[in-house]
């Protein structure tokens, strides 16, 4: 994406300090803090009324906060200075519903100095075919890849993504990575929430993962993951794990979850491999889908998060 407005200054994009947000007895944001360096991507993960959602709009200045400190590239949230140098895509659009859509891409260039080409937005997105379709007619991806667009015309120093490939296929999604990618290439800072981990795996240099409105845990997705790999298999639900675990090498670790697949952790190698599988054949057990792998950022996630639904 050439032409889009890189950071400019010192300093991190954001920078959050004990941040403080209620709505009457319940604590949304609970003394969060978190920073979010310039010229990256950062993902923020939670789950569903973790908080995420409620700091971003923090950040963008639709709230203000109760208590702590924001500073969005180095200014107070609520400063109009920084009205043109952000890019913010709402889960919501905010597009008036029978404005059409080349039409709307337009209108939002105006408002700023140095716009992107809207035709050439429109087409990069997949949506040149549809520049005279009034926005309630699009489909919910095409707006999504529309309000994507209205963030990044502007070519701001700082873009916003809640939720940016919330209902996409497959190739709409892609399209919004490479967007995402070339951002960053460009040395604009990317804030993103997202439910997809394998985007936030792919897109992000930084991942920061809320629960109850703190930060759990934050890091590279490598750090996170780590190095360690993992033998998964699918079979019977009830194994008895001690029992495989007493013919495993010292350290290793085996868990059930969900129902019936299995995650064995330690020295993953030809001799664990051939361990597990023994002892499965000794045990009438009929092993499927067996593999290798490292640890995913799912893994993680539902590690600090929990499993169970909110």
């Amino acid at each position: 994406m050439r032409g889009v407005g890189s950071a400019s200054g010192g300093g991190p994009a954001v920078e959050i300090r004990g941040l403080v947000k209620r709505y009457g007895r319940a604590t949304a944001v609970d003394g969060l803090t978190l920073t979010c360096a310039r010229g990256e991507v950062t993902a923020i993960l939670g789950p569903n009324g973790a908080g995420k959602t409620t700091t971003v709009e923090i950040c963008e200045g639709f709230r203000r906060p109760d208590g702590g400190t924001v500073r969005v590239l180095g200014l107070d949230p609520a400063d109009r200075a920084l009205r043109p140098r952000l890019g913010v895509m709402l889960q919501a659009g905010g597009v008036p519903p029978a404005v059409r859509a080349g039409e709307w891409l337009r209108v939002v260039a105006r408002f700023h100095a140095d716009p992107l080409d809207p035709a050439a937005l429109l087409d990069l997105l997949g949506l040149t075919g549809h520049a005279r379709t009034p926005y309630r007619r699009l489909s919910g991806g095409q707006q999504q890849r529309l309000s994507l667009a209205a963030a990044v015309i502007g070519r701001p120093e700082l873009v916003f993504l809640d939720e940016p490939t919330a209902g996409l296929d497959p190739q709409a999604r892609h399209a919004c990575w490479d967007v995402v990618t070339a951002l960053r290439d460009a040395g604009v800072s990317v804030v993103l929430t997202t439910h997809q981990m394998d985007e936030a795996e792919k897109l992000s240099d930084q991942v920061v993962v809320i629960d109850h409105g703190r930060v759990v845990a934050e890091g590279t997705p490598e750090a996170l993951t780590g190095a360690e790999r993992q033998l998964r298999f699918r079979a019977r639900p009830g194994l008895n794990l001690d029992e495989l675990l007493c013919a495993l090498p010292p350290g290793s670790a085996a868990k059930e979850s969900p129902s019936g697949h299995y995650i064995i952790e330690g020295q993953v190698g030809p001799q664990l491999l051939a361990t597990v599988t023994a002892w499965c054949a000794t045990e009438g057990v009929t092993t499927e889908d067996l593999r290798i792998e490292r640890r995913t950022l799912e893994d993680v996630f539902l590690e600090l998060t929990g499993r169970e639904l909110r």
